[in-house]
């Protein structure tokens, strides 16, 4: 616990001085609370033994005053510490933010966007009640119980003697009810599993629906329910004894004790005050109660709060482990690129590309050609700096990519992908995004020649339209055209086609072919093609099988002879014919 405690402390350590004010108030309160009581009995006392009205008004003012002034130390306390929770979570947030924005795409391949963002947000909001409540209810818990055992013994050694018995069975059933922590990381590991497969199963749930399929034939997730239960079904049969002796130890009171009195004590005594010690015992009891429950739910916060933080930190040391590096380089003396016995796999035991070299030149057009997993796209990745390599070096301008700083290296290069992530803002935004301080002319230029134009004509807003909102979707070709309008606005020396022309309509191509041309003015260009008829036009194409480069040079050079790429341009021509010949048919 206490390990857990600085380690969640250690996230908002420029807050820390709100700890020293919560435990002062923590304490007071507990204090004050307990001297509550005491006039409490003071009341009692002069009501059922004294019979003095006057003596019972004083004491019946100090309680309510006390009762009161120990709320109000209690609801600081709590404030304090909550304020200090906030900042924890706060930090945990940034702090995993921060580590996505320095981690290298590599991690993003292995972790999804939606395990990423559970982990970091969810995690991160369970520990909040651990901290929220770590110092109030903990110094309530530790403080109240011994203050009401001297409280009982000061109203008479069998109340006393009877609220020690309770304390101590009630923390045994305490620790019985809580169960093994081997136990509890099981139950917690399956919840987490069940989450995860039942997101998994309504993201295919159009594949479900179309086959018919129910969830006893999804292996996965009927597992995980039957996890689930067996683990959710043992906790709370392990949990039903201790908890309801604990129940009965405090609600049965009643029935069990005033019998109990009535047999062993010789009621020809003073039934004053043994009245008044029974009501001291009940209230005591109550009071009693409520701490020691709170013990039980903060231990389940801490457990919680400590499953979270060992979930994050290991989220955050893979971040780190990866993690990009930049140098201080601003100025590239060319636009050359260059890999020099590069190695790289999204694994560590598999290798994508083994010592692989070549030079590109500036200011000319490149196609990388090759079945799926050659190891094209992996190039386009790494010329990115996004992804640290196993071996080897990558150069623009005769320079380690590592040497340039982060902003120089992505100004210097532009991406346009197959499927572009467009925000839900206006087109107008998302194209202004790739130039800071663009002037709105250069954006509407850009659209222009992208021929974002054509697609704006049509709402309402023309370049002010949200894309999402009333009814407002853009096809796979339209977004292409606005990330191309983006690739023109930044003007980068490099860019780099990744299947940019896969989803274009032939009803806008002959405009996009000008808008690539445009782009393409001046600048080193990588292109990732399925249709190779799109790059017939290039300086040089690489064709790759198996992470290594088997060909290299223009399209009439490969052509001439008997190449692999020759082969690629007649398969592709044959599916083409065939494609034709049937949309002529129907």
């Amino acid at each position: 616990m206490v390990n857990v405690y600085k380690k969640l402390i250690s996230y908002a350590k420029e807050k820390r001085h709100f700890l020293f004010m919560t435990i002062i108030f923590s304490i007071l309160a507990a204090i004050v609370q307990v001297s509550a009581f005491y006039y409490l009995f003071q009341l009692l006392e002069n009501v059922i033994v004294q019979v003095n009205m006057n003596g019972a008004k004083k004491y019946a003012f100090m309680f309510a005053g006390f009762l009161a002034t120990g709320g109000i130390l209690y609801f600081l306390s709590l404030t304090v510490s909550h304020l200090f929770a906030f900042r924890v979570e706060t930090n945990l947030r940034k702090y995993g933010i921060d580590g996505l924005a320095n981690a290298s795409f590599k991690f993003f391949d292995v972790n999804s966007s939606g395990r990423v963002r559970k982990l970091i947000d969810d995690n991160a909001a369970q520990t909040h009640m651990a901290v929220a409540h770590l110092i109030p209810d903990n110094i309530g818990a530790m403080i109240t119980p011994i203050l009401l055992l001297i409280l009982g013994f000061f109203v008479s050694v069998r109340v006393g003697a009877v609220l020690l018995v309770m304390t101590m069975v009630s923390l045994v059933l305490l620790k019985l009810m809580m169960g093994e922590a081997q136990f509890m990381k099981r139950y917690h590991a399956s919840l987490e599993r069940l989450s995860s497969e039942t997101v998994e199963y309504i993201r295919g749930m159009q594949v479900v629906k179309i086959f018919g399929v129910d969830v006893r034939s999804l292996k996965a997730l009927n597992s995980a329910i039957k996890d689930y239960a067996q683990n959710a079904l043992s906790y709370s049969l392990s949990c039903k004894t201790p908890y309801v002796l604990f129940q009965e130890l405090f609600f049965a009171i009643s029935a069990i004790l005033i019998p109990l009195i009535l047999l062993i004590v010789d009621l020809s005594g003073n039934l004053k005050l043994l009245s008044l010690e029974l009501i001291m015992v009940f209230f005591l009891s109550g009071v009693l109660y409520t701490y020691i429950m709170k013990v039980m739910y903060l231990s389940m916060y801490i457990f919680q709060a400590q499953d979270a933080v060992s979930k994050l930190e290991n989220l955050y040391d893979e971040m780190h482990e990866d993690a990009l590096q930049f140098g201080d380089e601003t100025e590239f003396l060319n636009h050359n690129i260059e890999f020099e016995n590069v190695s790289f796999g999204y694994k560590k035991d598999h290798l994508i590309l083994d010592h692989l070299s070549f030079k590109l030149k500036e200011n000319k057009s490149y196609a990388l050609v090759g079945a799926s997993g050659s190891g094209k796209s992996t190039i386009a990745k790494l010329i990115s700096g996004f992804y640290n390599v196993n071996g080897g070096e990558i150069k623009i301008g005769g320079k380690n990519i590592t040497s340039y700083t982060k902003d120089a290296l992505i100004s210097q290069i532009s991406f346009v992908f197959q499927d572009p992530k467009l925000f839900k803002t206006t087109i107008y935004e998302n194209v202004a995004l790739a130039k800071k301080g663009a002037t709105r002319e250069e954006v509407v230029e850009a659209m222009r020649l992208a021929g974002v134009d054509a697609i704006i004509s049509k709402f309402k807003d023309k370049e002010n339209t949200v894309i999402g909102s009333k009814g407002v979707y853009l096809s796979g070709g339209e977004k292409q055209r606005v990330a191309i309008a983006r690739a023109i606005l930044k003007n980068a020396k490099i860019v780099i086609f990744d299947e940019a022309s896969a989803a274009i309509d032939p009803d806008n191509e002959h405009e996009l072919q000008k808008a690539f041309s445009n782009l393409m003015k001046d600048k080193t260009v990588i292109m990732i093609a399925h249709r190779l008829t799109s790059i017939r036009n290039v300086d040089e194409i690489l064709v790759m099988e198996g992470g290594k480069i088997i060909e290299r040079g223009s399209d009439k050079e490969l052509m001439s002879r008997d190449s692999v790429y020759k082969h690629f341009q007649k398969i592709y021509k044959t599916a083409n014919d065939w494609r034709v010949a049937n949309e002529s048919a129907v």
